[in-house]
Order: C-alpha cells, then sequence, then structure tokens
C-alpha cells in the first residue's frame, strides 16, 4: 500500500496491522458473510404514572379515582385488581380505568377494613411478556360539615308525649296523654286505624298526669310484653305490664293487663312519667316529688317514700307475693335495704324528671330534671351511683333552694336559667345522646325547653359527673331544626326509633324526624 514502509515494521507490528490491511485493501474481493445483526434489547417492566394516594370528600359520587400506566417497550398492557383489600367497596371498571363508590362513603361510619377512613385497593398492570406492576392506591375520605333537615313525618295527633320504635318494624308508636298508643309510619305519615293499646277509659289526664311512658322488655321477641306508666282514675300512678295479642305483632292485649307498681300521687302535677331499661334488664322508674311548689312535704329527700326518686326493680321476679301493686323483686345494689328507706330505692332527690334515656355506649341514664324558680338541669346516672343525691329540695341545680347544707350532694352534668333568650327557658324537655352519623349532632346529647322552644346539643364527653356545663357553651339548634312542614313548638318529648333516628314530639300534635339536608 502506498505510504507503507513494509521493511520498518516490526512482528508484532505487523501482526496488529495485518488486519488492517487486508480490510484496506481488499477491494471488491468479498467472501459474501455478512456481519451478525445488534443483540434483541431485554423485555422491560410497565409502571404506573398516576399517584398512589387520593384524597375526596365524603359522600361524593361518580369517578374518584383514573389509574394510568405506561410500558417503556410500547406494548398494550392488561389491568386487573389484587384481592385483599377494601375493593368489595368499589365499582373499577377496566375499559376505562376508573374507580367509583360502590355506596355513599361516609365518614361518621367508615366501611374500610381499618375503620380510619382510608379505603386500600391493589391494581395491577401486565405486559404480554408477563411482566406487571402493582399500585397499592390508598382513598382517603375527608369530612365535610354537613347540615341537618327537620322533616315532619306525623300530624294530627292528640297531645302526643312520647315516642318509640316498634320493635320488628319501621314504624313507631305515639304515645297520646289521654291513654292511647298509635302506630305511625314515618315514610308515609300513615296513622293505623286500629291502635296498639288503647287505655283512655282507665286514665286521668289532669293536670300533667295520663298515658306517660312505654317501655319493651328487653325480650320483647320472645316473651312479647311490654310496660306503660300511667295515672289511673284517681290520679295515682300505675306501672302496667301488657302482652301482645296471639298473632299479632301491631295490637297489644288489654285483658292481660297487670299493675305491677302503683303509689298515690299527692297532687296533679310532678308525676314524672318516663320508664326504660337499663342494659342488664332492671326497670328504672325516675318518679316526681308529689307536686305542690317546692316540694312541701320533703318528699324528695325522705327515704321512706317513692316520690322524688329514682326507682329500680326487677320485674322477673316478685319479692312481695301478698301484695298485688308490688309485683317485682328487688335487685341487690339499690340504695336502701329496707330498715332506713324504701327498697325500691336506686338514687334520691328529684323534682319532676318528666323524660330521661339510656346512652346506648355508656349505659349511663341521662335525666331531664324540671326545675322550680330558677334553674333546669340535666344529670346523669352511672350504673355504679346507688345512693346518688341530686339535691332537691335543698338546692336547684347549683343553687341552694333552701339553706340546709345537706353534704355529698351530686350537682347536674348541664343546667340553664329562666328566661326567654337563646340559652333560656322554663321546663325541660330531656332528650337522647345520639350515636347515628348526623355529623351535626353525633355523639352529643340533644334536648330542649318546652315553653322557650329552644333545642341545644352538648357533645356526651363534656357532660362529665362533677362538673356542670353553663348554658353558654351549648350549641343551639334552632337554626337547623327548620320543619318542612308545621312548627317546632311545645317540644314534649324525644324519641328514637329501630334505627336510632332522632325524633321530636310537639304536644300541639305533630311528630318531627332529624335527617340529613338534601343537597
Amino acid at each position: 500500500m502506498p505510504g507503507i514502509n513494509r521493511r520498518g515494521l516490526s512482528a508484532i507490528g505487523l501482526a496488529v496491522w495485518a488486519p488492517l490491511l487486508v480490510a484496506a485493501c481488499g477491494g471488491g474481493g468479498s467472501d459474501g458473510a455478512s456481519p451478525p445483526p445488534p443483540p434483541s434489547q431485554a423485555n422491560r417492566a410497565p409502571a404506573f404514572t398516576s399517584p398512589a394516594q387520593v384524597t375526596v370528600d365524603e359522600n361524593t359520587t361518580g369517578v374518584l379515582y383514573t389509574f394510568t400506566a405506561s410500558d417503556p417497550d410500547g406494548d398494550a398492557l392488561t389491568y386487573s385488581v389484587i384481592a385483599g383489600g377494601d375493593e368489595a367497596r368499589f365499582d373499577v371498571d377496566i375499559p376505562s380505568r376508573t374507580v367509583r363508590a360502590l355506596t355513599s362513603l361516609d365518614f361518621e361510619a367508615p366501611a374500610d377494613a381499618n375503620g380510619d377512613n382510608v379505603y386500600e385497593v391493589t391494581l395491577e398492570a401486565r405486559d404480554p411478556g408477563g411482566l406487571s406492576a402493582q399500585l397499592a392506591l390508598q382513598i382517603t375520605v375527608a369530612d365535610v360539615a354537613e347540615d341537618v333537615a327537620l322533616r315532619r313525618v306525623g300530624a294530627g295527633f292528640t297531645q302526643p308525649l312520647y315516642l318509640a320504635g316498634l320493635p320488628g318494624t319501621a314504624r313507631v308508636l305515639v304515645v297520646e296523654k289521654a291513654g292511647r298508643i298509635r302506630i305511625l309510619d314515618p315514610q308515609t305519615g300513615a296513622i293505623d286505624s286500629v291502635d296498639f293499646l288503647d287505655v283512655s277509659g282507665d286514665t286521668s289526664a289532669d293536670g300533667e298526669g295520663g298515658l306517660l311512658g312505654l317501655a319493651f322488655s328487653p325480650d320483647f321477641a320472645t316473651d312479647r310484653t311490654f310496660y306503660i306508666n300511667m295515672t289511673n282514675n284517681s290520679g295515682d300512678s300505675e306501672l302496667r305490664r301488657y302482652q301482645m295479642l296471639t298473632g299479632s305483632s301491631t295490637q297489644a292485649d288489654p285483658s292481660t293487663a297487670d299493675i305491677i307498681l302503683a303509689f298515690d300521687q299527692p297532687d296533679s302535677n310532678h308525676n314524672g312519667g318516663w320508664i326504660g331499661f337499663a342494659d342488664d334488664g332492671l326497670l328504672f322508674v325516675p318518679t316526681g316529688d308529689g307536686g305542690g311548689s317546692g316540694d312541701p312535704d320533703g318528699n324528695a329527700q325522705d327515704p321512706d317514700t317513692l316520690l322524688g326518686k329514682m326507682l329500680r326493680i326487677d320485674v322477673t321476679g316478685d319479692d312481695f307475693p301478698a301484695d298485688d301493686t308490688r309485683d317485682y323483686a328487688i335487685p341487690p345494689g339499690n340504695a336502701y335495704n329496707g330498715t332506713d328507706g324504701r327498697v325500691e330505692i336506686f338514687a334520691i332527690g328529684l323534682r319532676n324528671p318528666f323524660r330521661c334515656s339510656f346512652d346506648k355506649v355508656t349505659g349511663d341514664l341521662f335525666i331531664g330534671d324540671v326545675g322550680q324558680n330558677a334553674i333546669e338541669e340535666v344529670d346523669r346516672l352511672r350504673m355504679t351511683d346507688a345512693g346518688a343525691n341530686f339535691g332537691w329540695n335543698d338546692q336547684e341545680g347549683t343553687q341552694d333552694y333552701q339553706p340546709v347544707g345537706t353534704p355529698g350532694l351530686t350537682d347536674p352534668v348541664a343546667e340553664y336559667g329562666h328566661g326567654t333568650g337563646p340559652t333560656q327557658g322554663r321546663s325541660i324537655t330531656g332528650g337522647y345522646v345520639y350515636r347515628g352519623n348526623l355529623e351535626l349532632i353525633k355523639d352529643k346529647y340533644v334536648f330542649a325547653d318546652f315553653i322557650s322552644g329552644n333545642v341545644w346539643a352538648v357533645p356526651e364527653e363534656d357532660l362529665v359527673i362533677g362538673q356542670t356545663v353553663a348554658a353558654a357553651s351549648f350549641q343551639r339548634l334552632n337554626g337547623s331544626l327548620i320543619p318542612d312542614a308545621g312548627n317546632l313548638e311545645r317540644i314534649s318529648s324525644f324519641g328514637e326509633d329501630n334505627d336510632g333516628n332522632l325524633y321530636l314530639v310537639s304536644i300541639l300534635g305533630d311528630v318531627f324526624r332529624i335527617e340529613a339536608a338534601q343537597p
């Protein structure tokens, strides 16, 4: 080749240059061989490109999330859901690669496996070569403040005083003062033509008397037994037991009436009236002080009378077989042993505990005790508080009513003064600790005043024995409780149905239910 001095190349140089010389000088003398193809590139795994976390407001409808993935080799991908999480709560649509909730996601009632409002769904993307990627998607449900609405579900009642769910049905029973218990369908507003029970012929509705309370046996499904608290034609209190009519789930059998407790009422007011079963199956019977201004006979502090007390009895036994008006047993642990007070008494010092309720969660009894001249109060009674003294008539609320100085009194957990302002009234209507899912009142004690019409709520956790919540801390609900029909006036009672919905009863004849406001 020109320019190459072969004589000057060493043996090593020749070895190195020889191939180059052949390649450079070969001309067109190819032997027909072609260079090998480049090696094929290995299959690469796909990857998700959508985020692994998304936050949605509670009750959001429609598409909550769209998932995407890519393949570095441009291969078409197939998608699937890996079982083991909360995927059953969602519609994962593969063609559109979207995620929708099958039912409304409620922050107050989380349905995810951990109950923490973080729903987990694992998605997979796979290429034709078998390589895959997984995405551990977390859908977090955020709390949203929700308003409530007040819907009139019943009208045309005559002085209704109480409401309770009819066991085994979606209907409710409305107790009328004159002695009828009527059946209401709250979905349609229809009232059955046949009453659940009518004791109007045996009832005196003078003053604060009448048919005042209703409670179903804890074993109603099997024993078909219930109880009423009423004022008889002599003006005295009777606690009666009834059974259902054979073959009927909506009618009581009047012939089964059994008076299990009776006691005199000196006056026509302060009869109490509510009755209810505790979690242990014992029946609590709050009684008024017998009436008259200021408890003139001192009944509420007298352990030898049943007036002005909280009674606790066992209706499954009979410790007094010779007495037809004492058809019950005395459970252990009541306040008195019979030598120093009536054995039925669990607590003392009440004025007129017209409406009470048990809290489903704590089991504690909340008592709305109507005041005298200045204070309305809410008392709380634990099942371990036998012998508690709520103070009347030494105290009215936290104030001295007469300067006696009785030691060891239990102050109310909440109180308010008399007047016409937004935190005032003149006659408390005790309510319920609401344990449903309406955020505005969830886990709060909801109560009202019969005269002023104010409706309030206080968190249950703030109602601590030994402390008294002042009215300035009450949450007033009237602005949210605007009825769709009728007027919310003269609230005589609250009530619950079998699903835990909260009702308000007006003595003027209307029944209302608190519901979620519609968007």
